[in-house]
């Protein structure tokens, strides 16, 4: 089902957009749609921790690393977070 979507945009980027849609041969609201689609769907949540640890997911579970962290520095610093 196709809605119709008003938006606010500056005059000279409505201009270059419509430009650009019409060398592409596409319209601006495929464009427009298109930029959505990409925007939700190739949506990647930043990494809760740095990649080494994202890595050794699994290794340990999150609960036995906050008891570390409560005695051991390079825990606190893994999660980030003093305890």
């Amino acid at each position: 089902m196709e809605t119709k979507l008003t938006l606010k945009l500056d005059q000279m980027v409505i201009n270059s957009a419509k430009q650009y849609a019409e060398n592409n041969h596409k319209s601006l609201s495929k464009l427009v749609e298109d930029y959505f689609k990409n925007l939700v769907y190739d949506y990647t949540p930043p990494p809760k921790y740095p990649p080494l640890i994202e890595r050794l997911s699994g290794v340990i579970s999150e609960k036995e690393l906050k008891n570390l962290a409560k005695n051991d520095e390079r825990a606190r610093y893994i999660l980030r977070e003093d305890i």
